[in-house]
């Protein structure tokens, strides 16, 4: 997921709760015209962020998918991830995916795990 995404994201939900405090402030005033358009902005607020989530998921189910039709996947050995520069040049392809991550977590590995076109 590109960062860009990721601010935008923080970015919409920052305004939403930004219209969601002047929306109370309308209510408490009793503002008609002010609640609906607040009400309008959040609604057009929510579903672009709705949309934006979806894209990551569907994103992250690409990535996800390309991985598991690699056909060769191994745990990363301690001695490799001491030296991941030297793997990655030696390995064509190589795609290191460790267990934290939100990649990671999607394929549910317990381990740091390559995949990659080719053994190993």
């Amino acid at each position: 997921m590109t960062m860009s995404l990721k601010k935008e994201l923080q970015n919409l939900n920052n305004r939403i709760d930004n219209c969601n405090r002047k929306l109370d402030a309308a209510k408490g005033r009793g503002d008609g015209e002010m609640i609906k358009k607040f009400t309008d902005e959040l609604d057009k607020l929510n579903k672009k962020v709705s949309s934006m989530k979806h894209k990551q998921q569907y994103d992250m189910n690409k990535e996800r998918k390309s991985l598991q039709d690699m056909p060769f996947s191994r745990e990363i050995t301690k001695a490799e991830q001491a030296d991941m520069g030297k793997l990655k040049k030696s390995v064509r392809g190589l795609v290191v995916v460790h267990p934290m991550t939100k990649l990671g977590k999607e394929l549910k590995i317990q381990v740091m795990t390559g995949y990659a076109p080719k053994k190993f």
